[in-house]
């Protein structure tokens, strides 16, 4: 095979065999054949002589078959031995194009592989280094000597000692309970875990005891329990993380593209949906404004005194993940 065709083949590319001679050596022995046939019948005839001299017409046809069958018969079987030689060459190149394909196949196959390991390292890679900017984020601004989060206040009041004070006879129950800590405040807004979390009802019901945390709480519940209706679930939910600075603007009162970043809930699914039902059910529309109106005014209390890291431990809460997709749909962040 010549080179060209060669490197064809190697590379899986059937190319048509270049335009044979036209005459082959099969042909000239088929030539030679009928030559050395023609001139034995020619001989024949002239040493026997013309014979009788009446033209017999089946005669005639009996002489022409017996000269020119074999000469025919030569040539059917050239013509066959050249289309035997043909196909044997087609048959070859074929085999070399299909092994040269097979080889391709099983190379891209383990390129693929390989290709698929790379991009999982490098999907492992990038989730540890969102992973390490976040812890990093978290630890930012700690203040040195700070209050634990299991004493520290979630919404401290400057009036709460004076209010105590002046508290008598008739006061609800609600405005006696303990002050809400900061472990007990992103607990509640996360929701128990399961029927078993324990620790995760009781600061739940410490937050429902406190005035403002309670209308939040009971405002997160509402919408997450009719956008659960649509199979929006906040635990299916990975949003972005925005760093505590941007929560920091929001809670400032700074809108527009420096506190976008909000808004990273990405499931366009979710995002539709939730569109969708804020177009035609005016129930859930108020109830979704309320909750932001809620969230707002409670988050503005909150970051006064928050640290970065209770901020970020705030923002992976079910009520946060809540916020930033219906923020999101309303353009709260724009």
């Amino acid at each position: 095979m010549p080179d060209k065709e060669a490197q064809n083949s190697h590379l899986g590319v059937y190319q048509r065999p270049e335009e044979e001679p036209r005459i082959t050596a099969t042909e000239i022995i088929a030539a030679a054949l009928s030559l050395v046939w023609l001139l034995a019948a020619g001989g024949f005839f002239l040493i026997l002589g013309p014979g009788d001299s009446e033209f017999d017409s089946i005669r005639f046809v009996m002489i022409l078959i017996a000269v020119f069958m074999p000469v025919a018969m030569i040539w059917v079987g050239a013509l066959a031995v050249r289309a035997s030689v043909t196909m044997r060459e087609e048959s070859r190149r074929l085999q070399s194009a299909i092994s040269a394909m097979r080889q391709t196949y099983l190379s891209q196959q383990h390129g693929g592989a390989a290709s698929q390991t790379v991009e999982k390292k490098l999907e492992e890679i990038v989730a540890a280094q969102r992973k390490t900017e976040s812890t990093l984020a978290t630890f930012t601004s700690i203040r040195p000597g700070a209050v634990p989060p299991e004493d520290k206040l979630a919404i401290p009041s400057p009036a709460l000692a004076e209010e105590q004070g002046l508290l008598a006879l008739g006061t609800p129950s609600e405005s006696l309970a303990p002050p809400l800590s900061v472990a007990d405040f992103i607990k509640a807004l996360n929701f128990p875990e399961t029927a078993e979390d324990k620790e995760g009802f009781r600061a739940l019901r410490r937050a429902l005891a406190d005035r403002n945390v309670g209308q939040l709480v009971h405002a997160a519940q509402d919408v997450l329990t009719l956008i659960s209706q649509d199979g929006i679930y906040m635990d299916d939910l990975r949003p972005d993380r925005a760093k505590p600075d941007v929560w920091r603007k929001f809670a400032e009162g700074v809108r527009g593209a420096s506190v976008a970043p909000l808004g990273g809930v990405r499931d366009r699914s979710s995002l539709a949906l939730a569109a969708g039902r804020m177009k035609q059910d005016a129930i859930f529309r108020d109830a979704v404004h309320h909750f932001l109106r809620k969230f707002d005014r409670t988050f503005a209390e909150f970051e006064k005194t928050a640290t970065d890291e209770e901020i970020a431990a705030l923002s992976d809460t079910r009520t946060a993940r809540a916020f930033m997709l219906l923020g999101r749909v309303t353009g709260t962040f724009d």
